[in-house]
């Protein structure tokens, strides 16, 4: 059987290059909480269906400490008490940016964001939402 895949990676290497630098950027800064950083890329695989991307997510945040009983409790976060109300807020963030619905309005979610996190912070989360979302469909197109 044929493989149709076409790797970004082989075609456009620097522009991939790039794309990791950024994302090493968010990664090594001091903004977002290394825990919460890794249960934001975590749940917005989830909801892309990223089977590579949950695994590689579940996997780091198993080396950087995180419990097993949260990492699976994330997919239901809003129905359990093993999250703080800060991060339910970067959650609903996520998922906001992560399904972009037409009839969402984020200006709530931001006043939410804003009672726990700076503007830097919420910039910070915001792109590392975006490049999630950006990496899961890299990862998908190689379904």
């Amino acid at each position: 059987m044929t493989s149709h895949n076409i790797h970004p990676q082989k075609h456009l290497p620097d522009a991939i290059h790039y794309l990791q630098q950024v994302h090493q950027y968010i990664e090594q800064s001091t903004l977002i909480e290394r825990s919460l950083y890794h249960l934001v890329l975590l749940r917005a695989s989830q909801i892309n269906q990223c089977a590579f991307c949950v695994k590689m997510h579940i996997a780091e945040a198993l080396a950087d400490g995180e419990t097993q009983t949260r990492l699976d409790r994330l997919i239901v976060w809003r129905h359990c008490s093993d999250f703080s109300v800060q991060e339910k807020a970067a959650f609903a963030w996520v998922e906001a940016l992560t399904t972009l619905q037409v009839q969402t309005d984020y200006e709530p979610l931001r006043v939410e964001l804003l009672q726990y996190f700076s503007e830097a912070q919420i910039s910070a989360l915001t792109l590392l939402i975006g490049m999630i979302n950006l990496w899961n469909r890299i990862g998908i197109a190689q379904h």
